[in-house]
Formats: C-alpha cells, sequence, structure tokens
C-alpha cells in the first residue's frame, strides 16, 4: 500500500543533474528516491501533469527571517511565530533546505540594526522540535568582523550542531559593496525607518572607528573558530585583490555575492564557489549598483544562486539562466540552486533526483513565464 512517503510520480518533465527527462516518472519510498525512468509506469502512479519535478532548492543565505521578527522598525514579532510564518514561505517557494542567515552583530547607539542571533536560534530549535517546520533548518552565522563583540557572541552559538557556515562580513563605509557611500546612505534611509544625514554620519564614524580597532583581531578569531569546528566559510562581497587573497588565506569554500567581475574570476580560479542574488537576475542588475549576475553566468563565473531577501526569487532566476548565458542549460541552472549549494555546505544525501538521496521535491507549473510551486514534498512527506 502506498503511504503519504511511499508513491510514483509519472507523466513529469524530471530534471537530473545533468539532463532532463521529458516524459519521465520516479518512485518514492522510506523518504528516499527509490527509481526513475521513462515511458510505461506501474498502477497507482500520481499523474504530474507535464509539470517539471526538481529537487527540493537549498538556500545558503537569505536573512529574510528577520523581515518576519521585525516586521517594522522597532516592532518584534513573537520569535516562534515568526520563524513558522518564515518557514511557510519557504516552502511555497520550493525551499526544503536552508541556512537561516542570522547576523552576529551589535551595534553602540544603533540598537535598531542589531541583530537577533540567540534569539532566533532558539526559535528556530523550538519550532524544530515541535514538529512544526516544513523545510530543514540550519543555520548561517553573518559575522561582522569590526563589531567589538562579534568574537564573543559567535563563541556563545558556535557549538551548535545545526551551524553549516559561517560568513565573513564587512559593511565598513566606503567599501566592498557600499564603496559608493551614497548608496550605503540610501539603503539604510529605508531599511532603518528614515535616518538623518547627522545620524548616519555617527554611524559610518563609529564604523570606521572599529574596524581600524577591532576588525584585524576579530578576523583571525573567528576565521579559527569556523576551522576548529569544521564549519564552512563564506567571503561577502569580495571588491579587490586584497579581498580575493584574504579569502584565499582563510580557505573559504564560498564567496558570497562579488561586486566586479576582476574578483569573481580570482575567486573562481582559487577553486572558491561563487555564489550571487537570485534577485539581481530577475531585476536584471545589482540594487547597490555592482555587478550582474547574469553577467557572470555568461562568463562561467557563477555556481550558486540565493534568495537573499526574496524567497520565491530562487526558483525564478534559476529557470530565467538559460534566457542570460548560452552555455547553461536548464539542468545546469536548476544545479545552481540544488546540487552545488548543497555539496559547498557538505549536504551530500540531497539535492540532485538520483536514486538513493533525499525524496525532497518539488512539482513546478510555469504560466505566463512564472513558475508556481504546486507540490513539496521533504523526505517523501507531503509538506506543501
Amino acid at each position: 500500500m502506498m503511504t503519504n512517503s511511499e508513491f510514483v510520480l509519472r507523466n513529469a518533465r524530471i530534471v537530473l543533474a545533468d539532463r532532463v527527462i521529458e516524459h519521465g516518472w520516479l518512485a518514492v519510498a522510506q523518504g528516499r528516491i527509490a527509481e526513475i525512468g521513462e515511458g510505461g509506469v506501474p498502477a497507482g502512479s500520481l499523474d504530474a501533469g507535464g509539470d517539471l519535478i526538481i529537487p527540493g532548492l537549498i538556500e545558503l543565505h537569505t536573512d529574510h527571517l528577520e523581515a518576519h521578527y521585525t516586521p517594522r522598525p522597532k516592532v518584534q514579532w513573537n520569535p516562534l511565530a515568526a520563524v513558522v510564518s518564515y518557514d511557510g514561505q519557504l516552502a511555497t517557494s520550493g525551499i526544503t533546505t536552508v541556512l537561516d542567515s542570522l547576523r552576529v552583530w551589535r551595534e553602540e547607539e544603533a540598537s535598531d540594526i542589531d541583530g537577533e542571533a540567540a534569539v532566533l536560534a532558539n526559535a528556530i530549535s523550538a519550532a524544530r522540535d515541535a514538529n512544526l517546520l516544513r523545510a530543514d533548518h540550519f543555520l548561517h552565522l553573518r559575522c561582522e568582523i569590526p563589531m567589538p563583540n562579534v568574537v564573543a557572541e559567535a563563541k556563545e552559538l558556535v557549538g551548535r550542531p545545526d551551524i553549516r557556515l559561517m560568513s565573513l562580513m564587512d559593511h565598513t563605509p566606503g567599501q566592498r559593496q557600499f564603496r559608493d557611500e551614497v548608496k550605503l546612505r540610501e539603503y539604510y534611509r529605508g531599511k532603518g525607518g528614515g535616518m538623518s544625514d547627522a545620524e548616519l554620519d555617527a554611524m559610518f564614524a563609529r564604523r570606521i572607528y572599529c574596524k581600524e580597532n577591532y576588525a584585524e583581531a576579530n578576523m583571525r578569531e573567528i576565521v579559527a573558530l569556523a576551522h576548529q569546528h569544521n564549519i564552512p566559510l563564506a567571503s561577502h562581497d569580495d571588491t579587490t585583490e586584497e579581498n580575493v587573497a584574504d579569502a584565499v588565506r582563510d580557505r573559504v569554500a564560498v564567496a558570497e555575492f562579488p561586486t566586479t567581475i576582476e574578483a569573481a574570476r580570482a575567486l573562481h580560479d582559487a577553486g572558491i564557489d561563487i555564489m550571487m542574488g537570485a534577485p539581481n537576475v530577475v531585476r536584471g542588475g545589482s540594487h547597490s549598483g555592482n555587478i550582474a549576475a547574469a553577467e557572470l553566468a555568461r562568463e562561467g563565473l557563477l555556481d550558486i544562486l540565493s534568495s537573499d531577501y526574496v524567497p520565491s526569487s530562487l526558483l525564478m532566476a534559476a529557470l530565467q539562466l538559460p534566457e542570460h548565458a548560452e552555455a547553461i542549460d536548464l539542468a545546469a541552472a536548476v544545479r545552481t540552486v540544488t546540487k552545488a549549494p548543497a555539496e559547498a555546505v557538505g549536504l551530500f544525501d540531497r539535492g540532485e533526483i538520483v536514486a538513493g538521496k533525499r525524496a525532497d521535491l518539488i512539482r513546478v507549473h510555469i504560466a505566463h513565464d512564472v513558475p508556481v510551486v504546486r507540490s513539496v514534498w521533504r523526505e517523501g512527506h507531503r509538506v506543501a
């Protein structure tokens, strides 16, 4: 008898890691993919209606949880309720595995910008323990290196078994993502609830002071902490040759959102996976005025996509990639949101439709060039 976690799908376009089966079927048993085939299928199978069947999406960097926890400036929601709401949005976007990006960040005289990593990590654990989650959740600690307390705060969290990535962040004005200080001012005027020029001047001065006085020592300690606990590292917003050299020295696995093609090419040559934002693909460029993800794709310099701040962008961007780069077919595009991110953080049991791997699957229908997630399975169980 077929159960919720044992079924056969037929009449599907199945996206494998290297090709697409146009008229395929697959069988799921005991939470794993049991068999894949073409043509006739056993009786009692479920009709996929010609839709795409792809692996569940794997998200390495999304700080969207914070939008649910702090939906308005100075408004904090119940953290458990925020996690459950956020998780539901991820699942209906096709994301079955997520690294929740939590800011390890305390900033003097700017508490409205502080991260709440411990609060949110505990809420995620509580939701998991209560079986409230549809997606599989891990943690990504976004460590703001110049902040005086970043090492102490990271040490309080780093022993958790669900941490899969730590990133080396530096949002000091005048460098990396915000080399153009005007863009940074625009960003915080929108995000911070309308900060005045005087308030921004004071914030920027503090950040420059913190970088000059804390960043170098903090970087050494955070990198050592990650290596000690065998947690993969990510660099962030690499721009210059010096940034790339630091990433190579620190043995980072993933470079998040490099801002120039020169940095991306050097990172690629060093064997570091390059992650870009899916909203960058969908919008046709970076909101900060940096390199377009589609340009890196055309140059063969794009390995992984991240939804960043729009969960639904992950699937949309992957399906749009073949339109931007002739060398990228549908299978290669889907790898950027499934197999490649899974392998980057050591999750080798998922991210690919192959016998023996987890049956984390999504059924995708496309109408008017917009993908709609019709069904989601995690380990063979229907969750959306």
